[in-house]
């Protein structure tokens, strides 16, 4: 049994360890869930490992919003408290409380 256990969790401001973007997490997978092609398209010398948790994040870096999918490994706490701007946020969160936005939407 597979037992991996998420750093970050929704809602929460992290930013690039290596890339000039941050964004705000809106979901979790516990292993690398992407498809094969994009997983390729990394320089192998810069992949990450797929068993560890991957984030997808409401993203945006100084040129745009986007949606990014990046490894746990490449991840750190903005602890900044600086908004996102990205357009996106108010449907799936509130206003930020203490540098966190708390989940605004229903889960099925």
């Amino acid at each position: 049994m597979l037992k991996t256990r998420a750093r970050y969790h929704l809602g929460q401001v992290v930013r690039h360890r290596k890339h000039p973007f941050r964004g705000v997490v809106f979901d979790v997978d516990p292993t690398f869930a992407n498809t094969e092609e994009w997983y390729e398209s990394i320089p192998e010398e810069a992949r990450p490992a797929r068993d560890q948790p991957f984030y997808h994040l409401l993203a945006e870096n100084d040129q745009s919003y986007y949606v990014a999918y990046v490894s746990e490994q490449n991840l750190e706490a903005d602890y900044s408290g600086e908004p996102v701007g990205h357009p996106d946020l108010p449907e799936f969160f509130g206003e930020p409380e203490n540098g966190t936005y708390p989940v605004h939407f229903q889960l099925n």
